[in-house]
């Protein structure tokens, strides 16, 4: 049976005007490879609600699992939970457990839980709470849309409270040939191997490196006996 897979939203307009840079999706593609779930897609989009309502609709209908990253913060424009309820036709709302959390955070911290922090709180129907234990906010997961804050480390430590409640498959391993060989000397017996392996993904990466030039040649798979046995074909192939 192959593995589960997932999609990601990434969603910010500071994301796209290159204000700010994604480290999200690296974090989610080697935290899932580790868990056996194939992350599939990848999509940078703006804060805009018909935009994230019919990303979520779509990505949720074509995989097993959506994470999102962004828009769940305290100002105008973090819209990313009114469009996930939306996507789903539930309402949204101040949610009593969510406000709990953040009153008390906020009361420990000396500070005011006003209206804009109570934004954080508000969660859309039947949604459960993703423990945020850098910054308490909590994301939420709603069927199989998982909403995490667009931070970094809040990202990461909601992505660890997330993954023990995922069933994955095979981890995915690799095994890498660094040949100092240029790409188009090696595509036609890499590429008669790989078709000889329909089961293992392998792709060829280029370096320049010290006056330096070659390749990476990259095999993954989930069938460590098969992995080793292309892997030594290959390296005989460019012994």
């Amino acid at each position: 049976m192959s593995n589960p897979t997932a999609a990601m939203l990434v969603i910010g307009d500071e994301i796209l005007s290159g204000r700010t840079r994604d480290s999200n999706a690296h974090h989610l593609a080697k935290e899932l490879t580790i868990a056996g779930v194939t992350l599939a897609e990848v999509r940078m989009i703006a804060d805009d609600h018909a935009v994230i309502v019919d990303a979520v609709n779509t990505l949720r209908a074509t995989y097993d699992h959506l994470f999102t990253s962004g828009g769940i913060g305290p100002t105008h424009d973090d819209i990313t939970a009114d469009a996930v309820a939306a996507a789903f036709g539930v309402a949204i709302g101040v949610r009593d457990d969510a406000a709990a959390l953040l009153s008390a955070h906020y009361e420990r911290t000396g500070r005011e839980f006003n209206e804009a922090r109570q934004r954080m709180a508000r969660i859309p129907d039947t949604a459960t709470l993703i423990d945020n234990p850098v910054s308490i906010a909590p994301g939420f997961t709603l069927g199989n849309v998982h909403v995490m804050a667009g931070v970094p480390n809040v990202f990461e430590a909601m992505l660890a409270s997330v993954l023990p409640g995922i069933k994955g498959g095979d981890p995915l391993l690799s095994q890498s040939l660094r040949v100092k060989r240029g790409e188009g000397d090696v595509a036609a017996p890499f590429g008669a191997l790989a078709a000889e392996y329909p089961d293992l993904s392998m792709g060829s990466y280029p370096f320049q490196q010290n006056g330096v030039m070659g390749t990476n040649l990259v095999v993954r798979g989930t069938d460590p006996a098969r992995l080793n046995e292309a892997m030594t074909r290959l390296a005989a192939l460019f012994a």
